[in-house]
C-alpha cells in the first residue's frame, strides 16, 4: 500500500448503502477563539485508504445535526494533521461547507504535498508537526520539514503560507499576501506582499524577488519596508541583515560580494 496516496474522492456503486450515524466517527467539530476546527484523524488512527465518502457525508451530518455550536460565517481552520489531500479534497469540503454557510479559510497540515495544494487552492497554510492545541504529549521535531516549500500559484490577498523551511514561489505575492519562512524565501515573480524569512530566529537567511515591491521585509527580528517611491526600473534583487539592518541590493551585486567574501 502506498502510503502517499491521497485520500480516494467519492466513488459511489450502485445498491451501496450510504454511511450512517453508526460509522465509526472520523471527522471532529470544535470551536476556538473565534473560529470552528475541522479535525481530520491522523493516518494512524484510521486506515490511510479510508472511503473520503464517509468523511464527506459524516461532516454534512455533522453540520446539518441538531448539536449545532456554532454560528453561520464562522471562519473555519482544517487541522488536516498527515492526511495527503489535493485540491480535489479541498473542493468537497469547501463545497460542504459553503452548504452550512461555513467558509475554508485556513489549512494546517505536516505534509508539503497538502500544503502546496491548499495554498495553490488559495488558502491560508500554516505547516507544522503538530497542532498544539490538540496535543499535549511533546513530540520531536520532524527534520523532514525543513526541506523546501514549492509552491506554483499567485499569494493573493488575504493568503498566508507557513513553512519551517525555505519557501520557493513560483508566482506573485500580492498585497495583503503573507510568506513566513524558517529559512529563505524566494519569489520567482513580484513580491508586494509581506515576507519573513528566518521566522525562527535566523538573521542569515535571505529574501530573493524578481521584482521587489513589499509591504514589509522582516529577517528573524529585523523589520524594514520598502520605499515610497518605487525605482524607475526593477531587477532581480536580494534582503539580507548587515549590522545597519535590512539592506536590498542587486541579485547580481550581492553575488559577486558573496562569492567575495566566501573565497
Amino acid at each position: 500500500m502506498n502510503s502517499d496516496s491521497a485520500l480516494p474522492l467519492p466513488q459511489p456503486k450502485v445498491g451501496e448503502n450510504p454511511p450512517t450515524e453508526n460509522s465509526p466517527l472520523q471527522v471532529q467539530l470544535k470551536t476556538e477563539q473565534g473560529k470552528l476546527l475541522l479535525i481530520l484523524p491522523t493516518e494512524a488512527e484510521t486506515s490511510a485508504q479510508i472511503n473520503w465518502q464517509i468523511f464527506c457525508e459524516q461532516l454534512k451530518n455533522r453540520l446539518q445535526g441538531n448539536d449545532r455550536f456554532w454560528q453561520s460565517q464562522m471562519p473555519v481552520h482544517l487541522v488536516a494533521q498527515d492526511r495527503l489531500l489535493d485540491g480535489r479534497h479541498f473542493k468537497a469540503i469547501a463545497d460542504t461547507l459553503g452548504n452550512a454557510q461555513l467558509q475554508l479559510q485556513r489549512v494546517y497540515t505536516s505534509r508539503r504535498q497538502t500544503a502546496v495544494a491548499a495554498a495553490t487552492a488559495g488558502y491560508a497554510v500554516e505547516q507544522q508537526v503538530v497542532f498544539s492545541s490538540l496535543k499535549t504529549a511533546e513530540v520531536k521535531p520532524d527534520t523532514r520539514l525543513k526541506d523546501p516549500l514549492y509552491v506554483e500559484t499567485t499569494v493573493r490577498s488575504g493568503a498566508e503560507i507557513h513553512h519551517p523551511g525555505t519557501v520557493v514561489i513560483l508566482g506573485d505575492v500580492n498585497p495583503g499576501g503573507i510568506v513566513v519562512a524558517g529559512g529563505d524565501i524566494l519569489v520567482w515573480g513580484r513580491l508586494r506582499g509581506v515576507a519573513h524569512a528566518g521566522s525562527e530566529g535566523n538573521s542569515e537567511c535571505r529574501i530573493m524577488a524578481l521584482q521587489m515591491q513589499p509591504t514589509q521585509l522582516r529577517i528573524a527580528d529585523y523589520v524594514a519596508r520598502a520605499p515610497e517611491k518605487p525605482p524607475s526600473q526593477f531587477y532581480p534583487e536580494v534582503a539580507y541583515v548587515t549590522t545597519e539592518g535590512i539592506r536590498i541590493t542587486k541579485a547580481t551585486d550581492f553575488s559577486k560580494t558573496h562569492l567575495l567574501s566566501n573565497s
